[in-house]
């Protein structure tokens, strides 16, 4: 079993453009010699502020590339919250410092935050408005998914599907129109879809922007530019995100880049939206085909991109994961795919949900977020 695993493992892989960034490990071998007169948090602080924050966004996704052997030595030594730690504070010095080059730019009017499925874009933008408003700016999220048309307008696929991933799932002239009202400085009344009536409906909620405050529209779409239409691009920032993996075991095999996405809107929408893992699982080759049709194209148009991966998460969200793959039933078609991914997951040693700070960007998808969703 493990050779056609490996197998269909290799076939697991994105298309988008990533580079190695090795902050994460320059930081790791410094503690021992900066954690003397500190605390394990001072001296992270400490380290994290050296750090040039831009390195930690680029035109490319600058992930982490790490040995699942040194992360298990890691948290069998007992040095797991070090690492989450490390991971959390460098991810915060990055935003942190995007916030502050957004800021330095008085015609944005907007920031685009795009990127594939559970890429964690909401947790992402509320932490990027924290990042603005330290620089003086009020920033208002508005997510794209509140433009979606009714379902039965929505269009299908080639296998008959409801398209979820395409641009013409969007209500594009009411966007641009809110957009352009905005802009003005007009009030509009923002939309909100229903997603389980699978509708818009009103929100009863309205927008103006005040001086001094920056829009923040998260979406899958965000940096195509059939959504912005005429608008100057002088006015955007364009941000796309990504949660890539690069992890390796200990044969030299490198595992699939993609798995963590998966499992993390397993765990999400298990826990959130009462799917089963037989329906996520079942919906994912489609989401990655839309991904690889809507969105991945796109990366190309951001000023910049930010991973929002760690290097850890397969560890914590093993616990939550197993359970809903053990739950696929040996005579359905996403039995082997379930089998697959827990495979990947006994790889890793666990680590305990509670060495998980409430602001991290991984409770978005298991839950006890310090922020309102």
């Amino acid at each position: 079993m493990d050779a056609a695993i490996q197998k269909e493992c290799k076939n697991n892989k994105s298309l988008e453009k990533f580079e190695v960034n090795e902050n994460f490990l320059r930081v790791s071998e410094q503690i021992k010699t900066e954690i003397q007169g500190k605390t394990l948090d001072e001296a992270i602080d400490y380290l994290v502020r050296r750090v040039d924050g831009s390195t930690l966004f680029s035109k490319r996704l600058q992930t982490v590339c790490y040995s699942i052997g040194m992360m298990n030595k890691i948290i069998e030594d007992g040095n797991a919250d070090m690492m989450v730690k490390i991971s959390e504070a460098l991810q915060v010095r990055g935003i942190e410092v995007l916030g502050e080059s957004i800021a330095a730019r008085s015609d944005v009017k907007a920031v685009l935050i795009a990127g594939p499925s559970s890429s964690g874009k909401t947790t992402f933008s509320k932490k990027l408005s924290v990042a603005l408003e330290q620089n003086g700016i009020t920033a208002k999220c508005i997510s794209i998914d509140d433009y979606y048309i009714d379902r039965e307008l929505t269009p299908k696929d080639d296998a008959g599907e409801y398209d979820y991933e395409s641009i013409y799932a969007i209500n594009i002239e009411l966007f641009q129109q809110h957009l352009t009202q905005l802009f003005a400085g007009e009030e509009i009344e923002l939309p909100r879809y229903d997603f389980v009536q699978g509708k818009s409906v009103k929100s009863g909620n309205t927008l103006r922007l005040e001086p001094h405050t920056v829009l923040i529209l998260e979406g899958i779409h965000a940096l195509n530019p059939l959504l912005t239409g005429v608008i100057p691009d002088a006015n955007f920032f364009r941000i796309y995100i990504s949660g890539l993996t690069v992890a390796k075991a200990d044969d030299g095999t490198y595992f699939p880049t993609t798995d963590n996405r998966l499992i993390r809107r397993m765990v999400r929408d298990a826990q959130f939206r009462g799917t089963t893992a037989v329906e996520t699982l079942g919906r994912w080759p489609s989401v990655r085909r839309g991904e690889n049709k809507w969105v991945v194209p796109f990366q190309e148009n951001a000023d910049t991109n930010f991973c929002t991966a760690f290097q850890y998460e397969l560890a914590l969200l093993k616990k939550q994961a197993i359970p809903l793959l053990e739950s696929v039933p040996q005579d359905s078609p996403e039995y082997a795919e379930a089998q697959r991914l827990k495979w990947v997951l006994l790889h890793f040693r666990s680590i305990p949900v509670e060495l998980l700070p409430p602001h991290s960007l991984l409770r978005e998808f298991l839950g006890g977020s310090a922020f309102e969703y």
